[in-house]
C-alpha cells in the first residue's frame, strides 16, 4: 500500500501548544519544585534558566531541524539526511524504544492521576488525618484492578484522539487541553499566593538568595550538585533525545525560523514550571509543611493541604484535573510520534497504526502496574519496574539520543554544520547564530556526556 499523504499544523500555535505539551509534564510540577526548595529557591531559578537557554534550546532546535527537513518521524528522519552508508539511522530503533519505554510508566502515573481527580471530586480525603491520606496512595498501590482500569483509560483517550489525525485530533484536543490548563494554573496560584502565611514562601521562591544556593542548612557546600541539578532540569525537562519534538518539527512548514520557534516553546515549558512554583510553595509555607520529592509530594503532602484549606474539595480537584491535562498532553504527543513512527517505517495506515499500538502499549504497560503490588519484590540494582523504565529513559536514552542528535548536526561525517543551520535559518524571525559553531560541536557534547556520567555516579555511587 502507499504511504498516506503527509499531515500538516493549521496553524503555528498548534505546533507550539501541542511541542510544549509534549514537553509540559509531572516533571514539572513535582521535580521542579522540590530541587528548587532543596538547592536555594529563587537562585536555582536563575541557574536553571541559563541552563535551559545554553543547553536545551540549542539541542531542541537540532531535533527540529532534522524533522523538518526530513519531513519524517525518527522512523527515517536520519536515513533521509546521513551520508549515503553511513549507519547514524540505526539509532530510530533505540528512540522508539524510548518513547514506548516512556509510556509503560507514564500511562500508568497519568492514571492515578485521574484517580486522585475522582476520589477529590467525590470528597473521599474530607475528615482524613495525615496518616488517613497516607492511606489512600498505600490502598491504590495494593489495588492492581484499579491501576489497570485507569491506564486503560489514559490509554483509550490518548488513542482515540490520535486515530482523529493531526489536525482533527492531536491539534485541536490539545490546544483546548493546553488552555485550560493554563487556565487552572492561574486561578490555582493566585489561591495559593492569596493564603494566610504564603509571605515566606513567596520570598524563598522569588527574592534570590546564592547563600542558600551554595550552602544547605546544615553548612554544607552544596554549589556542585545546584548546578548539575540544574543542567539536569534544564535538560531533560524539554522531552529531548526521543523524536518526540522533531516529529512536530516535521509537521510544520519553512516559513519561520527555528530558534524562534523552540524560544516559544522553551518559554511556555518553563512557565508551566515556574507557576508549579508558585502554586506548591506557598500553599507549603501557609501549612507548615515541606516540599518532598516525587509522589509524595502529590499524592500525600498536597491532600493533606487541600483538606485543611477552605473549599480545599474544589481546590484539590482543580489542581489533580491540571495534573490530568499534563500528563494527558504529554502520552498524546508521544503517542503520535509511536504512531508516526509506525506508519513511516511500515506503510501503514493510521487506523491500522493505532491499532497495533494501542495493543502494545497495554500490554507493556503492565509490568509498571503489577511491579507496585503483585511484583513488588522484583528489582533489579536496587529498583522496582518503574525505576528500571524511567531510569533507562531519563538516565541513558534521553541523554544520549539528544547527544547524536548534536553531532549529527554538526559532524563532516553527518547531516553536517552547514545543512543544519540551512534548515534552522529558513524562514522569518530569531536566527540560530552562527558565532556558536565551535560551543555546539564541541562544548555541548561534553557537557550532555558530563550529564549521562554523573546520572550514573549519583545513581550507583554517591547515592
Amino acid at each position: 500500500m502507499t504511504m498516506e499523504k503527509r499531515e500538516t499544523f493549521s496553524s503555528r500555535l498548534g505546533f507550539v501548544l501541542i511541542s510544549a505539551g509534549c514537553a509540559i509534564g509531572l516533571g514539572n510540577v513535582w521535580r521542579f519544585p522540590y530541587i528548587t526548595g532543596q538547592y536555594g529557591g529563587a537562585a536555582f531559578v536563575l541557574l536553571y534558566l541559563l541552563f535551559l537557554v545554553i543547553l536545551g534550546l540549542p539541542v531542541m532546535v537540532m531535533e527540529l531541524a532534522v524533522g523538518r527537513a526530513s519531513q519524517r518521524s525518527i522512523a527515517l528522519s536520519f536515513q533521509r539526511l546521513e551520508p549515503t552508508g553511513s549507519k547514524w539511522h540505526w539509532y530510530s530503533y533505540v528512540g522508539f524504544a524510548g518513547n514506548y519505554l516512556l509510556m509503560m510508566f507514564y500511562t500508568v502515573i497519568a492514571g492515578w492521576l485521574l484517580y486522585y481527580f475522582v476520589k477529590m471530586l467525590r470528597g473521599d480525603f474530607v475528615g482524613l488525618d495525615t496518616e488517613g491520606v497516607a492511606g489512600q496512595f498505600v490502598e491504590l498501590m495494593g489495588a492492581p484492578g484499579t491501576m489497570t482500569l485507569y491506564m486503560v483509560i489514559v490509554v483509550c483517550i490518548g488513542m482515540l484522539v490520535c486515530v482523529q489525525g493531526l489536525r482533527n485530533g492531536v491539534e485541536r484536543v490539545n490546544k483546548v487541553m493546553m488552555v485550560c490548563l493554563l487556565a487552572l494554573m492561574v486561578v490555582l496560584a493566585v489561591n495559593s499566593v492569596l493564603l494566610d502565611g504564603a509571605e515566606e514562601g513567596l520570598r524563598f521562591y522569588l527574592q534570590p538568595n546564592f547563600h542558600n544556593l551554595a550552602y544547605d542548612a546544615e553548612g554544607n557546600w552544596i554549589l556542585g550538585e545546584a548546578v548539575f541539578a540544574a543542567m539536569g532540569q534544564a535538560f531533560f525537562t524539554l522531552s529531548l533525545g526521543i523524536g518526540a519534538i522533531a516529529i512536530f518539527g516535521s509537521y510544520i512548514g519553512k516559513e519561520h525560523r527555528l530558534a524562534g520557534e523552540a524560544l516559544r516553546i522553551g518559554v511556555l515549558d518553563t512557565c508551566v514550571a515556574f507557576v508549579a512554583g508558585l502554586i506548591i510553595f506557598p500553599a507549603c509555607s501557609a501549612y507548615g509543611v515541606a516540599t518532598e520529592n516525587g509522589p509524595p509530594l502529590v499524592f500525600m503532602t498536597l491532600p493533606n493541604i487541600f483538606n485543611a484549606m477552605p473549599m480545599g474539595r474544589l481546590w484539590g480537584a482543580a489542581f489533580f484535573l491540571f495534573l490530568s491535562f499534563a500528563a494527558l498532553s504529554t502520552v498524546i504527543a508521544v503517542f503520535e510520534n509511536i504512531i508516526s513512527f509506525t506508519m513511516d517505517r511500515w506503510w501503514m495506515s493510521r487506523k491500522k497504526a493505532v491499532l497495533i499500538n494501542f495493543v502494545g502499549v497495554l500490554v507493556l504497560s503492565m509490568p509498571c502496574v503489577l511491579g507496585c503490588n503483585l511484583w513488588s519484590g522484583f528489582t533489579v540494582l536496587g529498583m522496582d519496574v518503574s525505576g528500571i523504565e524511567d531510569f533507562l529513559v531519563s538516565q541513558n536514552i534521553l541523554p544520549l539520543g539528544s547527544l547524536l542528535y548534536v553531532l549529527f548536526c554538526t559532524s563532516r561525517k553527518g547531516w553536517g554544520w552547514d545543512r543544519f543551520l540551512a534548515e534552522a535559518n529558513e524562514g522569518q524571525g530569531l536566527a540560530f547564530p552562527k558565532g556558536v559553531r565551535f560551543y555546539v560541536s564541541y562544548v555541548l557534547p561534553v557537557i550532555v556526556l558530563f550529564i549521562f556520567i554523573m546520572g550514573y555516579w549519583d545513581k550507583f555511587i554517591a547515592g
